[in-house]
């Protein structure tokens, strides 16, 4: 049997993943300084899907815009899951909050505890299951932290870890906070070793593209591969069969991808000699 779906990053902890005609959008965040200004997600992006998941994991503001209330897409199913004490006036027919289990369309989504605020996700979608983290990590600050809060927060992310660990997983979205100084990939060593997801996706990394990199070099295993997204609208193609996968990654979509050369400063005297180029940047990994 074999599979194929479309991972998009666009910013912090937001992606997208592609599959089949069915499209699932977690935690987007345009960022603090707008950083998705040209490469955001907009309603014509959502016309090619017969439905359309967005999920929230919590309500803080790394994780949640306002702007996804604003895709309306005519024929295209959108609905929104959001964690169960999620603040949110809006709530309607297109939005649920989950706790447990649900099943929309060809989805069955599945709501797990966290050790922030909120929920992670767990969905399985035409023979994939995807994990996304939210805010899920085992948060502490090994040079600031007592030892009774480091105790703690061990024994928070073992609790929340527990039921996760039973789950098979083909794709996790999971969070790496350098802020967190020594050890503070403490939470995504324990999830890849007890887990073992098939492919891990680094998160959460406020801004440290090399961290993610770094990551992908030095923790992937016999039986976990490690892919870094970080330039917004970046995307790996993977393909999943019984027993292996394959991944490549996508050129980029040349919709907004960068500002308009006209908003470029007018004084700059690498505007007129640095114009846009087209790079192969597909690559192939087993």
């Amino acid at each position: 049997m074999e599979s194929s779906v479309l991972v998009t990053y666009y910013h912090h902890s937001g992606f997208s993943v592609k599959v089949g005609r069915t499209l699932l959008i977690f935690d987007y965040w345009r960022g603090e300084n707008d950083e998705l200004r040209y490469s955001g997600i907009s309603a014509s992006d959502l016309t090619e899907y017969e439905q359309v998941l967005v999920f929230v994991s919590h309500d803080h503001p790394d994780h949640f815009d306002e702007i996804i209330y604003t895709w309306d897409v005519p024929n295209v199913n959108i609905a929104y899951l959001v964690a169960d004490d999620f603040p949110n006036g809006k709530r309607g027919k297109r939005i649920h909050p989950l706790s447990g289990e649900l099943r929309l369309g060809n989805a069955v989504i599945s709501a797990y505890e966290s050790t922030d605020k909120g929920v992670s996700f767990y969905v399985q979608i035409d023979g994939i299951r995807i994990f996304h983290a939210g805010d899920l990590n085992l948060w502490h600050w090994r040079e600031e932290s007592t030892l009774r809060e480091i105790a703690k927060a061990e024994a928070d992310f073992a609790r929340a870890m527990a039921p996760i660990e039973k789950l098979s997983v083909d794709i996790a979205f999971f969070p790496l906070d350098p802020r967190m100084g020594g050890m503070f990939d403490a939470g995504a060593n324990h999830f890849i070793m007890s887990v073992k997801p098939r492919v891990f996706i680094p998160m959460h990394w406020f801004g440290r593209k090399e961290v993610a990199f770094d990551y992908s070099k030095k923790a992937k295993t016999r039986y976990t591969e490690i892919i870094a997204l970080t330039e917004p609208r970046e995307s790996a193609e993977i393909t999943f069969r019984d027993t292996s996968l394959t991944w490549k990654m996508a050129a980029r979509s040349d919709r907004n991808v960068s500002p308009p050369l006209d908003t470029l400063a007018k004084d700059d005297p690498f505007t007129g000699s640095d114009l846009p180029v087209t790079l192969d940047i597909s690559q192939n990994k087993t």
